[in-house]
């Protein structure tokens, strides 16, 4: 066989379906062919191990080619920019590149500045760029869009938005790209004008608009801008569906939600998409309508431990603590590990059975059984479910042994629940640790001068006064210091 034939007949390998299993086999059949000389052959080994996921792998065939030329490290180059994790090597690579008398070209450049932004290396990203001007390439539209992405990745949305200006020609992708920038920073108004300047709007647009509005607690914005997507005719996809479900429950608004499911329903997303499903499962939880939520659940074809904590949640959330931990069970019972987030449904669902026992045997299995360190959310909750069972002081000496300082949360838990069982000294103890936590909230004195005054410790209600005014802490318009003038 022909040099010329062994190298086709190994790329036809290499392109091949069973590369994957075979990468090791095939460079060692490369060595065998000595064809580990031909950069083109190398170049194309490189890039597939790349596609892979084999990075470190395709960066161990460079290092062992003699002669690499400007094809290889262009492919070592863009595999190093398609992993995060190795991106760091790409610099040093492109120092070797220049070494090496090898001039870059347009095929080069936008690469490294992938890698630039993956690192968030703004100044080294400013360096790419200045080169792409000296060789004449920084109007090639990916050397373009890359240098878009630096400046976007890097929070220079300026820098950014003059790449834009400059771009010649703009697609569907660089725009998407500029309003996503801009609603990532929170700067919704420049991505809404941009938004409306676009003709050729897709279902990426109206996502980024939609999200950003979203996650700024727009959602009445967010929930008139999905309408008039949904009235443009635009194809859903799981990413739309998934942005407006949690819209739809902190709105309430369940009649959307039910739409939403139809939708879901005909096009197959809840069998292809389980974050689609998952998400109507707690919007129709959030929404109190577990009848639906359940039957969701129930249907799912493959279902993940978010799958199982949403439901829990939701269970937990609505009351039905009994039904949330029999569903723990049958999550563990169907093969399914814990995580720390199922841990915080079931507790949330002991504390609305008020099962303080069952409550303390699963936060200690979670270190004990599943290797799982209790956060202090987890505390939180156990700390909640002992004072809403009255063990007030059980929930104090808990406290005590938390690894991390106590957050006010925690605090204000106790106190919550020694006010209801009447135990007014350990609210006192409740109280000053608050004040510890929060001293610049006038809330906390004038919960503590309250508990002493309702006490009848007047003296002690008068040093809580003087506290505030030495330490400079306004009282808030609305409270009331009770008894004292």
């Amino acid at each position: 066989m022909s040099r010329s034939a062994a190298e086709r007949r190994v790329l036809h390998l290499l392109h091949g379906r069973e590369t994957r299993v075979f990468v090791g086999e095939l460079h060692a059949h490369i060595l065998r062919l000595h064809l580990h000389l031909s950069t083109l052959l190398l170049s194309h080994f490189v890039s597939v191990c790349a596609s892979l996921g084999r990075t470190s792998y395709a960066a161990r065939l460079f290092l062992h080619s003699p002669d690499p030329d400007l094809l290889l490290f262009n492919s070592v180059l863009k595999a190093h920019s398609l992993s995060p994790s190795s991106s760091h090597l790409s610099l040093p690579l492109f120092s070797l590149l220049r070494r090496r008398s090898l001039l870059p070209d347009r095929l080069t450049f936008a690469p490294l500045l992938k890698s630039c932004s993956n690192l968030r290396h703004l100044l080294a990203g400013r360096a790419v760029h200045a080169a792409t001007i000296l060789a004449g390439f920084h109007s090639h539209a990916p050397v373009s869009i890359a240098t878009l992405d630096l400046y976007s990745a890097c929070d220079h949305l300026q820098d950014a938005r003059k790449m834009f200006d400059e771009m010649p020609h703009r697609d569907t992708v660089v725009w998407n790209m500029m309003i996503n920038a801009f609603c990532k920073r929170g700067d919704l108004s420049s991505g809404y004008c941009l938004f409306r300047e676009m003709r050729d709007r897709n279902a990426v647009t109206w996502n980024s608009m939609i999200s950003g509005f979203a996650k700024a607690g727009k959602d009445e914005d967010a929930m008139e801008l999905f309408r008039e997507m949904w009235a443009c005719g635009v194809e859903l996809d799981d990413a739309t569906l998934v942005t407006v479900l949690p819209v739809c429950a902190r709105l309430g608004a369940l009649h959307v939600g039910r739409l939403i499911h139809e939708y879901a329903h005909r096009k197959a997303l809840l069998k292809n998409a389980v974050n689609v499903a998952n998400s109507l499962i707690d919007m129709y939880c959030k929404c109190g309508d577990l009848a639906s939520a359940s039957q969701v659940f129930d249907e799912m074809p493959r279902r993940t431990v978010v799958s199982w904590n949403t439901m829990i949640n939701g269970l937990a959330f609505n009351g039905h603590g009994e039904d949330g931990l029999a569903l723990f069970e049958r999550m563990t019972g169907s093969g399914f590990r814990p995580n720390a987030g199922t841990f915080l449904g079931v507790l949330g669902c002991c504390t609305h059975a008020g099962m303080a026992e069952r409550g303390r045997e699963l936060f200690w299995s979670m270190s004990a059984e599943y290797g799982i360190e209790p956060e202090i959310e987890h505390y939180g909750c156990m700390v909640d479910l002992l004072g809403r069972c009255g063990l007030v002081r059980e929930a104090h000496e808990l406290i005590k042994t938390m690894p991390m300082s106590p957050s006010r949360a925690t605090w204000g838990a106790l106190l919550s629940s020694c006010r209801n069982y009447g135990d007014v000294d350990m609210a006192v103890v409740a109280a000053k640790e608050l004040i510890e936590v929060e001293p610049w909230n006038s809330g906390n004195y004038v919960l503590l001068s309250n508990l002493y005054a309702e006490a009848g410790r007047w003296e002690d209600a008068e040093k809580v006064r003087l506290a505030m005014k030495e330490k400079n802490v306004q009282k808030a318009p609305g409270q009331s210091l009770i008894g004292m003038k």
